[in-house]
């Protein structure tokens, strides 16, 4: 993966959080993601959010599939463990590294094809397993790595760069998670910092898993297909020598508006994204009550934003398996080889 790094000087005026470090201390290479991707907006959440908690940065680890999003992880937090995998299946070596050593705080950067096509079981395995970790879904709705295809989430009749509509039924992840047991649920966009860096924060601070589903606009794959500005009506009435892409930069959408109410946003195609932010007194700690409130909103065409669910007394996978304390590489001889009386019991355990 190529990618530029930031200078490590830092001036000296920089605020610092309580163990000394300055915001820039939790940032990573320099982003080679579109100008005004949402995913951006997300990784500087994610800096802010860090930076807040007064988190050491190698006490993080962070991991990834494959997609735009699943390369964000190298825009934050530079100084933290990462590990890229396999395409959909962040999941399960997130869920081995986390039983090797509880020790960390344990970051899953997804996208809605990463996750909702490609890695639909392993998400769905993590998510009933209990697994302590932040599982955050960059959910833009389309395949950027291959040109725009229609992921699992996108919403039905909803147009391609092509002009093709889509005529499959959206996966909801949200309404997924809470069904499947996560005990920390909450939806936002990227452009809504003042929403998103605080669920970030309860998210990082919660035991159990944690989920967030970020709504994050794509600058590349939705232009209108019946426009003479697009790239394609401009290929097919032109003869060029050669064929290339050219991304304008575009500017971050970034919404602010008051809880309970409703907003619509205007994307970079003229399309307009509804959103609900939930009001002060809503309830999040009845899952039920999480779960219609979505398909309510949906109903009337809205997407509802904030915390959906929390379950304070949460366990997770260690507390269902009852794992040792410490890091697996910090046993010693005496718990890994406890003698031949403790195989007798096991054994004898078996007859």
């Amino acid at each position: 993966m190529t990618y530029l790094a930031k200078p490590k000087l830092h001036h000296p005026t920089l605020a610092c959080n309580a163990i000394g470090f300055t915001r820039r201390d939790y940032e990573g290479a320099v982003s080679t993601l579109c100008a005004g991707c949402g995913h951006d907006s997300i990784s500087a959440a994610i800096i802010q959010a860090c930076w807040e908690l007064d988190i050491q940065p190698h006490r993080v680890a962070k991991l990834s599939g494959i997609g735009c999003s699943s390369k964000t992880p190298t825009y934050f937090l530079g100084q933290s463990h990462g590990f890229n995998t396999v395409h959909g299946r962040m999941p399960s070596v997130l869920t081995g590294a986390n039983l090797a050593n509880r020790e960390l705080i344990y970051l899953g950067v997804s996208g809605d094809g990463d996750s909702a096509s490609i890695g639909i079981g392993q998400f769905v395995h993590a998510i009933r397993r209990g697994v302590d970790m932040v599982y955050i879904v960059e959910n833009n709705g389309v395949y950027g790595l291959t040109k725009g295809q229609f992921s699992a989430t996108a919403d039905q009749g909803s147009v391609s760069k092509k002009g093709v509509a889509n005529t499959d039924s959206p996966l909801d992840m949200v309404t997924m998670a809470l069904q499947l047991g996560a005990s920390y649920v909450a939806r936002s966009f990227s452009g809504d910092k003042a929403q998103l860096v605080p669920l970030i924060k309860g998210a990082l601070s919660h035991r159990g898993v944690a989920f967030l589903d970020v709504i994050s606009p794509c600058v590349a794959f939705n232009n209108h297909a019946g426009s003479t500005k697009s790239y394609d009506y401009v290929r097919e009435h032109n003869d060029a020598v050669n064929r290339m892409d050219v991304i304008p930069p575009r500017a971050e959408i970034a919404v602010d508006y008051a809880e309970g109410r409703m907003i619509e946003v205007e994307q970079h195609d003229g399309s307009v994204l509804r959103l609900r932010k939930l009001d002060a007194g809503y309830d999040p700690r009845d899952r039920i009550a999480a779960m219609n409130i979505i398909q309510q909103r949906h109903a009337h065409g809205e997407v509802i934003t904030g915390l959906l669910y929390v379950d304070p007394a949460a366990e997770d996978l260690h507390a269902h398996l009852a794992t040792v304390a410490g890091p697996l590489n910090a046993l010693g001889a005496a718990e890994l080889c406890p003698g031949s009386a403790a195989l007798a019991g096991i054994n004898a355990s078996l007859r």
